[in-house]
């Protein structure tokens, strides 16, 4: 097998912070004894993901010049994501979430930002000759949300997309760091037309449409002309998929769940290591669902442990996973 470095580069942008995560489910923030450091933000999981799954992986993006700052850069670092993309803010310290977990590792989010270093990013910032050797530029929307982060962002989709890289975007809806839900769903939606690959929740789809129940009616009234490819994650359901020339779904698998924190993010890096290898899957119906079992996979096993990055799986287990093919 090739080196991952040989590869087509996958880079992600946006938010990486630090989530506390509560040593046990079903209580309150208040109500949590202690909690677990680990290190997350979408963007950034998917980072770790890709190079976790044999993917060649850069992340671009902006921390506090604090030891949660360095303790990111080195966690990533040690994951085989370079970083030299990223940046040091000596202002804005990094940002903070505290995560509650219901009893079915569901998660809620209280954040502390505000400024933080993410939210401070400049389009003067961005590492354009890196940005530009990405296949697959990989976004968010949690950064369009105040500037000058948004014009970063805005930026550094352009000029993915003037060097030829596909777009993928997952909108990762955070209400509580909009302004308003009708400003998120302005946000989420005002990048829309630009991904060639979006993946959203069951959630998030119902949340931008004003809907009641997932359907592919519902799906595809958000596909837009030049998109390649729409998937609906579902959670313990799968996830249903879309392209210009077929749909369908695929099954999740059964687990013992304990946070679901990271489990999309890890989807996501197993689709995109699969695309990048190869752009046919895009265009192949079998090949695309083969994909996205995989994806599942992936998925699954990142909800067996606490925190993302910690829990990121590697080829090996997703592979065992999809072999003993216990699907939900």
């Amino acid at each position: 097998m090739a080196s991952s470095a040989a590869a087509p580069l996958i880079v992600s942008f946006g938010e990486l912070l630090i989530d506390f995560v509560p040593t046990v489910n079903g209580l309150s923030l208040a109500e949590a004894p202690a909690f677990k450091k680990a290190p997350g933000g979408a963007p950034a999981n998917v980072a770790v993901g890709v190079a976790r799954l044999g993917g060649n992986s850069a992340f671009v993006g902006k921390v506090g010049d604090d030891e949660f700052g360095r303790m990111l850069a080195a966690v990533l670092e040690t994951n085989k994501v370079d970083v030299s993309g990223m940046t040091f803010d000596t202002n804005a310290r990094t940002a903070l979430a505290f995560v509650t977990l219901k009893l079915n590792g569901e998660r809620e989010f209280m954040f502390y930002r505000n400024p933080s270093a993410d939210m401070l990013l400049t389009p003067e910032e961005l590492d354009r000759k890196l940005i530009e050797k990405a296949a697959i530029f990989h976004y968010g929307s949690i950064s369009l949300i105040s500037e000058p982060s948004r014009s970063a962002h805005l930026e550094a989709m352009k000029m993915a997309k003037a060097a030829g890289a596909v777009l993928s975007y997952d909108p990762n809806l955070r209400l509580p760091l909009w302004p308003s839900a009708i400003a998120a769903k302005e946000g989420m939606l005002s990048i829309w037309k630009e991904a060639d690959i979006i993946k959203v929740s069951d959630e998030e789809l119902l949340f931008l449409t004003g809907e009641k129940e997932v359907s592919e009616q519902v799906a595809r009234s958000l596909w837009h002309d030049d998109l390649k490819l729409l998937v609906v994650t579902r959670g313990e359901d799968g996830a249903d998929f879309y392209t210009k020339s077929f749909s369908g779904h695929v099954d999740s698998f059964k687990v013992e769940t304990i946070d679901t924190t990271g489990a999309g993010d890890a989807f996501v890096a197993a689709l995109l290591v699969r695309i990048a290898a190869d752009r046919s899957i895009l265009d192949d119906k079998s090949k695309l669902e083969s994909t996205l079992r995989y994806a599942c996979a992936a998925g699954a096993i990142t909800t067996t442990e606490r925190g993302a990055i910690p829990a990121l799986p590697t080829p090996e287990a997703a592979l065992a996973l999809l072999a003993k093919n216990v699907t939900v």
